[in-house]
């Protein structure tokens, strides 16, 4: 039993570590960073209304909507890389399906593209 408890000491000791470390982490900046926050930093940055006030105010959605479709489309294009790195690798048919199939990908992310565009999603008039 006791060399069953020794292999875990490892574990152990990396979970201390990176508790300690993470605490520390949290703690260092709270003691030495400034606090002053000025009104600037306090003020809306991008969502166009106050960070602060009535739950039931009215809002611009636009801005919800440009960053969704920056979301949507930022993860689409992050699947390009893992596709790029494991197709330098392919040969053969494999090569050719994974092409074909990444140009399919690439094409209905354009026909999505346009279609928010068409629709004025992209403009902020």
């Amino acid at each position: 039993m006791e060399q069953l408890l020794l292999e875990y000491l490892p574990i152990l000791i990396f979970i201390g570590i990176g508790g300690v470390l993470g605490g520390a982490l949290i703690v260092v900046p709270l003691v030495l960073a400034p606090s002053k926050p000025d009104p600037e930093k306090l003020s809306a940055y991008e969502c166009g209304f106050p960070a602060f006030g009535d739950a039931r105010m009215k809002f611009d959605v636009r801005f919800y909507l440009v960053s969704l479709l920056f979301i949507i489309f930022d993860l689409e294009v992050a699947f390009l890389f893992p596709w790029a790195i494991s197709f330098t690798k392919m040969d053969g048919a494999a090569g050719v399906f994974a092409f074909w199939s990444m140009m399919v990908f690439l094409g209905v992310l354009t026909i999505g593209f346009i279609y928010e565009w068409k629709k004025g999603a992209l403009e902020w008039e």
